[in-house]
This record gives structure tokens, sequence and C-alpha cells, in this order.
């Protein structure tokens, strides 16, 4: 079979990538290794958690705030067994509703690893051991990551695991052990805190989610550590043994000897990810990659090889879906001649806790190191009359704009549904708004986008109304 183009790998990146290739005209297959579409994002990580979160959210909310609200209840209990029933069948609707799109668009699916014969020849091996060579004239190479588990952890998918067997837990756990403070150790680890799990998070730098602005670090520890979480900052992991009923963490602070260990049921192992381009023969097709397994690709995404391009987790910058995302449609519109653009800076992040985390633009310590002059405004949702009505007064937003020409450079924020509030950040910044033209905007009265107008309004010459 001959095809335009064919992409391997159908998350988020790569099945976005074949839709829009499709809608452009090209004659699109698409390889995907395991059974079912969507990639990690879909089947073990960004939904699925999202699912979890939200289950546990009701929960911790019916155990802690409902009987102030005046609901009041007896003989509460998580019921885990019921709680992953309910993930898996958000996981089985979302990767039908891909499947769906790739009829919709005629994109034929092919299921079975694939990996380059030469630069135009896919060879995809089936399950059944057959293998199938398709022609192609464009690749997009979309396979994603995998976690990252040093071999001393001991990984056993049992009592060391990783985000993949933490999502079906089926029995709440007394401890947890999580090693790493950044996003999916976090929200992984509020699950299970909320649940009633004991969690303790080893980090070894000295603030958690390092990659976003230091004061949605302090805000957000601050707030698990209500929550019950214990943070080991400036440690770091020596030993993992697991047994058949648990597991014991030894660790130690950087700058010291002494030994210190924990026993608990599970240790989560979420240090960060690496690409998945194992076993993909890019060797065969002449493509290059470095020593952690990353592409290189140029501005248009293209490999070294002309006509392969690479998208997504195994190319350099943040591992986000919605960064595949654009990435996948920006190749697919060059590929038919168009200019397509994305701008990074503008890309946000999130972290899916309670509260939530969400930041786009550069954050504060950036700015100091690159020496541009900036304003800050704060504002807290404590002060803010939906927050103080829906109970979520933790956390706060934040507006870096430029001292001379108010242009927002930054904005970043700690509360709830941050998540959704940061897509408003996100629209100005594309159009280069100034902090001035935020405060001007006019927000519905009660809500908690509201706390974006009074930061960049703080911003603005400190001239919050509310606070």
């Amino acid at each position: 079979m001959k095809y335009d183009v064919t992409v391997i790998g159908s998350g988020p990146g790569g099945y976005v990538a074949a839709i829009r290739c499709a809608q452009l005209g090209l004659k699109t297959a698409i390889i995907e290794r395991y059974n079912a579409l969507g990639g990690t994002c879909l089947n073990v990580g960004c939904i699925p958690s999202k699912a979890l979160l939200d289950s546990s959210e009701h929960y911790h909310a019916a155990k802690e705030k409902f009987s102030e609200h005046g609901i009041e209840l007896e003989n509460l209990q998580v019921n885990m067994p019921q709680m992953v029933k309910r993930k898996n069948e958000v996981v089985s609707q979302t990767v039908k509703g891909v499947e769906f799109l790739m009829k919709k668009n005629k994109i034929d699916v092919y299921y079975g690893f694939g990996s380059f014969v030469s630069a135009n020849l896919i060879r995809v091996a089936k399950e059944d051991g057959t293998t199938q060579d398709l022609e192609t004239d464009k690749t997009i190479i979309a396979t994603g990551s995998k976690p990252i588990v040093p071999a001393n952890f001991n990984y056993d998918k049992k009592r060391v695991i990783t985000s993949t067997e933490a999502l079906n837990i089926e029995k709440v756990p007394a401890r947890m052990v999580i090693i790493g403070g950044g996003v999916i150790g976090l929200e992984l680890g509020s699950v299970y805190a909320r649940l009633g799990t004991k969690v303790d998070v080893i980090e070894y730098l000295d603030r958690i989610i390092p990659g976003m602005d230091g004061d949605c670090s302090k805000e957000l520890q601050r707030a698990l550590g209500k929550a019950g979480i214990k943070f080991h900052l400036k440690h770091m992991v020596t030993a993992v043994t697991p047994s058949a009923d648990g597991v014991v963490v030894e660790y130690q602070k950087r700058d010291t000897d002494e030994k210190l260990s924990i026993e608990a049921d599970y240790c989560l192992v979420a240090i960060g990810r690496r690409p998945f381009t194992d076993k993909l023969g890019l060797e065969n097709a002449g493509v290059l990659a470095d020593e952690k397994g990353r592409i290189a690709v140029d501005d248009h995404l293209q490999t070294n090889v002309p006509g392969i391009y690479a998208i997504g987790d195994v190319i350099k910058g943040a591992m986000l879906a919605h960064k595949a995302e654009e990435e996948g449609v920006f190749v697919a519109e060059t590929i038919v001649g168009q200019k397509p653009h994305i701008d990074y800076n503008l890309i946000p992040g999130v972290v899916y806790t309670w509260p939530e985390v969400a930041g786009v633009g550069q954050t504060e310590e950036q700015l100091k190191e690159a020496g541009v002059p900036y304003k800050v405004g704060k504002f807290p949702f404590k002060a803010l009359g939906r927050a103080r009505a829906s109970m979520d007064t933790d956390g706060m937003v934040k507006v870096l704009s430029h001292q001379v020409s108010d242009e927002i450079l930054g904005v970043h924020m700690v509360g709830p549904r941050t998540a959704d509030m940061i897509a408003e950040a996100v629209a100005l910044m594309e159009f280069r708004a100034s902090a001035e033209d935020a405060a001007r905007m006019s927000h519905a009265h009660p809500t908690y986008t509201e706390a974006f107008k009074e930061a960049a309004l703080a911003a603005t010459a400190n001239r919050a109304l509310h606070m």
C-alpha cells in the first residue's frame, strides 16, 4: 500500500497530525503498536488520571466540606473498584471517539509495531507474527515517551510502580512514597492523599514543580501540605527494595550522610519521561537522534532526512499533549506548502491537582535571569467572593508585565479551575496585550476569572480594587 503520509504513533500528536493531513487531501495511514488508539495520554496518562483526580476530589469534598454546606452524610466510603471502573469507561469512550475520527477522515489504521526499513518503507510487525510493509512519501514520527525508571529502583510493576500501574490500584493504600515532585507525581499523589493515603514526596531539588514559577511552587506545596502530603525536599533516594506486601525506600539529604527510610505499600517513581524511539529503525532511514533518544529536527520539525518529520515527546521541549497536537497540525500544513507558526512561549503548562496550577509565558525567575525589567501583580483567591462561596480559597493569580511597555510577559495561577482560566491569558498574550488591556476587560461577577483581572490591575500601578 502506498501513502502520501504515514504517522507512527496515535497519541494526541499522531492522531491529530493524521486528521489534519487527511483534511488537507493527503492519503494517510496511522500505525499504533497497542490495540487501542490514543497513546499514553488517552490510555494511561492525561485522561485516566483526570478521571481519578475528579473522583478523589468529589470524595474529599464530601468528607471535608459537605457538612459545612449543610449536607450531612453517614457511612461515607471509597469504592475503589468502582472508581477504577468509571475511569476505564471514560478511557474507553475517549478511545472510541478517536477510532470514529479515523473512520470519518478515511485514515487507514494499522495495529502493530512500526519501524523503518528505509526512508520510504515502513514495516508493521503485528501481534500474530506477520508483517506488512507500507510505502510512504512522508512520515511523521509521533511515538511519545516512557517513564524513566533507574535499574536500582527495582521496578516490578507491583510495589514499585509508575503512573501506569498507579491508575489501577483497587484498594486505597495506607502509605505511598513518591519519588519526584513534578507534575505526574503530585497529581497521582493528590489522588491517593485525598482518599486517605499517607503520602510522602521525595524530591532532589529544593522545590516542587521546578519548571513553573516559584510562587506557584510555594502555593501548591502549602495547599498539598494541608491535604496531608509530606515533602522531603533536597533529598535523594539511594535504594528501593520491594517485597511481597510492601516496599522500603531509603534516602538521605543531599548534603549529609544521614540515612533515612520509609516503609510503604507502594513506591511511585515519577522522575520524568524519556523519548520512546527504541527499535524504531531510525538508523535504517538515516535519521539522527541524541544520546537521550531525542530526534533532531529543524524549524519545520523535519529531521535530517527530507520527508521524515518528528513531533511531541520524541523531540526537544515540554512533554505536553497539547504541544504535540500543535506540532501535528504544523507538520501537516507544512507538508502541503502552507506557512504555519507555533509560539512555544505561549504553550501553557498545567498541574491538575486541587488547587490546580497553570502558567504561560515567562516565569519571574526567567525574567530575572534574562535581565528583563518587569512589574508584578498578584491577587489571592481568598479575597475573591466566588472562591469564598465555593470554599476554594487557596492560591493566587500572578501577572508579570514589562516595566516600560506593560506587555504581559507571563501569567501564573494556583487555584480553582485555573487550568481553564489560563486560556484567557494565552489569548491576550497571542495578541501582545498589556496588563492594562486585561484590567480594562469586563469580567463577569462573581467568577474565578476576576482574580486575573485584579492581578492585572495590581500590575498596573498597584491598583487592585478588592484588596
